[in-house]
């Protein structure tokens, strides 16, 4: 086995495409605002244990429980669905939030190691070594620690006006979103 860098640097770009971190800080933002607050430590290492699970017995633990991928991605897609919903009409669907359980869903999962998220994994074990992905996802992972730790000042950064623009242009992309993995996945 050895190591190619070109492929590490490869591998940690798709995933920062699919993970979007940057474009998820809106939807973080509204999160953290409900619950009050966030773990970014929790929900850094709860994806990080989602993806190298997922990484290793992904295919097989959805065989053993008798589903398949695009089930799984259908199930995220709904979950985004609702999350955009809040975020372009101002309503508020999930209630009772407290930061133990945000930190895990609907940070860890959906949004950081979703069904996206897994479904590419598999697709890199395909082309790539396993240690290749296991330092992409790791890179990654530290971007998403560090603009999750950093909440707060990127909230002060965007303001107020800043966040809500972003927050409902975010909102439109993550519908979207939501409609593809679901019709991509639907067979539509």
């Amino acid at each position: 086995m050895q190591i190619n860098i070109k492929d590490i640097v490869t591998v940690t770009m798709i995933l920062f495409a699919v993970i979007d971190i940057i474009g998820s800080i809106p939807v973080v933002i509204e999160i953290r605002r409900r619950a009050g607050s966030i773990h970014p430590e929790k929900a850094t290492l709860i994806s990080l244990f989602i993806m190298l699970l997922f990484l290793f017995l992904g295919e097989n633990i959805l065989k053993l429980i008798g589903l398949d991928i695009s089930s799984f991605a259908i199930a995220g897609a709904f979950i985004l669905f609702f999350i955009s919903l809040e975020m372009i009409l101002g309503i508020k669907l999930y209630r009772n939030e407290i930061p133990e359980t945000v930190s895990v869903v609907p940070i860890a999962f959906p949004l950081i190691a979703g069904a996206g998220t897994m479904t590419t994994i598999l697709t890199l074990r395909s082309e790539y070594e396993v240690i290749e992905i296991v330092i992409g996802i790791i890179f990654n992972l530290v971007v998403v620690y560090l603009c999750l730790k950093n909440l707060r000042f990127l909230e002060k950064l965007l303001g107020p006006t800043g966040i809500g623009v972003v927050q409902k242009v975010f909102g439109f992309i993550l519908l979207a979103i939501a409609v593809k993995l679901f019709r991509s996945n639907a067979g539509f």
